[in-house]
């Protein structure tokens, strides 16, 4: 599988993207699809496919993308009220780049389970 993704391409500033934070190790930016009011994908600029490649040279690295999260929370003033931090793996786990990615949805009360295909959304 190629490494190249347009996460990658992202990170390399060749397709733009509304960041909101970059370190030496993550970048985060807006969701071109939010799912709501605040939604925002957080990637680790190393490229690791799926979760199931995660090896435990990553666990640093993949522990890091939360408190990323964590500190977004705080940073944009939603961290008491809660929100959600979703990481998909794989097609039937809805993955649609294969580059990692946490996604972090705020700003709504959200209900569970998050059925798909018509029926209940994150609310």
């Amino acid at each position: 599988m190629s490494t190249e993704t347009i996460f990658s391409k992202i990170i390399a500033r060749e397709i733009p993207a509304d960041i909101v934070y970059e370190d030496d190790q993550s970048l985060a930016f807006r969701d071109i699809n939010p799912q709501a009011p605040f939604h925002v994908l957080i990637i680790p600029k190393t490229p690791i496919a799926t979760i199931n490649d995660i090896t435990p040279e990553h666990a640093s690295l993949v522990g890091h993308l939360y408190v990323v999260a964590a500190k977004l929370a705080k940073e944009y003033g939603f961290a008491e009220d809660g929100y959600r931090v979703v990481m998909n793996c794989n097609e039937h786990g809805g993955q649609t780049v294969y580059h990692i990615h946490l996604h972090v949805l705020a700003g709504k009360e959200m209900g569970w389970p998050p059925y798909q295909n018509n029926k209940k959304v994150l609310q």
